[in-house]
C-alpha cells in the first residue's frame, strides 16, 4: 500500500493578518486531515522552516506580507518544494494593488481613478481632492484583509486620515458607489458570485472577521448576462496576472451595471466567515472538496518534478 501524501500547512508569521492566518491554517489542516498526512506549522516569525522536498507539498495559509507578496513562494521555489497557489512573481504582482490594476487593464473590468504616494512625502488633502474628488478610499498598496483601509467623505476627514499615515506606500482611490462583490476562481475558472453587505456600510477588517457583522448573498442576485460577463472578466484577470490554482477577485457593480475591479487575493481566507468557500458552495463544492482541489495541483507538480529527476 502506497504511503499517503504529506502536506505541510504553513500559517502565522509576523503579518498584521497572522491571527486570521492561524484560523485559516487550522481550518485547512482539519479539512485535509482525512485525505493526507497533514502537518500544521504555526510560524512565530516570517521564515521557511526545514522541509523535505521529496516528501511534502506546502499549503501556504499565510496572509499579508511574506506569505502573499512572493517572498515565501520564492523561498519554496529555491528549496525545490512544491506548493499550492500562485507563484512568486504572480503573488508579488497581485498584492500590489496598483500593479494589479494596471495588469488587468484589458480584462474588461472598469478601474477607479487613483493616486499613489509614500507616507514620508504624502500630498495634501487639497491635492488629492483636486485629482480624485471628495469621496475617497485610502489604503496601503500591499496589504490584505482590509488592513489600514480608510473612507473619507470630505476635506476634514481626509486631513485627519493623512495625519495618521506615518509610513509605507499608499493609494487614494475614488470611492465607487455600488454593490460590493467577490468571486472565487479555481484552476482559472470562475465559481459563484458573492455579494457582501456589511451592516455598517463599510467592509473593514472588523466586519470581515466578526460573525453577524456582514450579510452575504450567494449566489448574488444579479441577472445572468451580467454574471456571465463578470465571470469572463475575472477569468481574464486571473490569466493576465499569471495566477495559478486558485484566487479570489473583489469588485463593485454600480447601479448602471458596470463592474469595477478592486483587487485579486492570491491566498484567500479559509475561515468560518471567509468568501472563497461561499463562492465554491454556489457550484456545489463543499469545504473539504474545495481544499482538496486547491492542493491537488501542487501534488501533481511534485510528482512530475520527482519523476523528472
Amino acid at each position: 500500500m502506497s504511503e499517503r501524501q504529506h502536506v505541510t500547512v504553513l500559517c502565522g508569521g509576523d503579518s498584521p493578518e497572522a491571527e486570521v492566518s492561524r484560523v485559516t491554517g487550522r481550518s485547512v489542516a482539519e479539512a485535509l486531515g482525512n485525505l493526507y498526512d497533514v502537518e500544521l506549522i504555526d510560524l512565530a516569525y516570517d521564515h521557511l522552516p526545514p522541509l523535505d522536498s521529496e516528501r511534502t507539498v506546502v499549503f501556504p495559509a499565510m496572509h499579508g506580507p511574506f506569505g502573499e507578496d512572493g517572498q515565501l513562494q520564492a523561498l519554496l521555489d529555491k528549496a525545490g518544494v512544491s506548493y499550492a497557489g500562485c507563484g512568486a512573481e504572480s503573488s508579488a504582482l497581485c498584492i500590489h494593488k496598483i500593479n494589479a490594476k494596471a495588469t488587468i487593464a484589458e480584462s474588461g473590468f472598469e478601474r477607479a481613478k487613483d493616486l499613489t504616494f509614500i507616507a514620508k512625502s504624502k500630498p495634501s488633502a487639497d491635492i488629492i481632492m483636486a485629482s480624485l474628488g471628495d469621496h475617497l478610499v485610502l489604503k496601503p498598496t500591499d496589504s490584505g484583509s482590509s488592513v489600514g483601509v480608510h473612507i473619507s467623505h470630505n476635506r476634514y476627514e481626509l486631513t485627519a486620515i493623512l495625519e495618521q499615515i506615518k509610513d509605507g506606500h499608499w493609494m487614494a482611490e475614488q470611492f465607487i458607489t455600488g454593490r460590493e462583490m467577490t468571486i472565487g476562481l479555481l484552476d482559472g475558472k470562475a465559481m459563484g458570485i458573492v455579494e457582501i453587505r456589511p451592516k455598517s456600510g463599510v467592509y473593514d477588517f472588523q466586519h470581515k472577521y466578526t460573525n453577524g457583522a456582514t450579510e452575504y448573498l450567494y449566489p448574488a442576485d444579479i441577472n445572468e448576462t451580467l454574471a456571465c460577463k463578470v465571470k469572463t472578466f475575472a477569468e481574464n484577470a486571473f490569466a493576465a496576472c499569471s495566477c495559478r490554482d486558485f484566487a479570489r477577485l473583489d469588485f463593485i457593480i454600480t447601479s448602471d451595471e458596470r463592474p469595477y475591479f478592486l483587487e485579486i487575493n492570491t491566498i484567500p481566507g479559509m475561515t468560518p466567515t471567509s468568501l472563497l468557500p461561499k463562492s465554491a458552495s454556489c457550484i456545489g463544492l463543499g469545504f473539504q472538496p474545495l481544499v482538496r482541489r486547491m492542493v491537488e495541483p501542487a501534488i501533481v507538480r511534485a510528482v512530475q518534478a520527482r519523476a523528472a529527476t
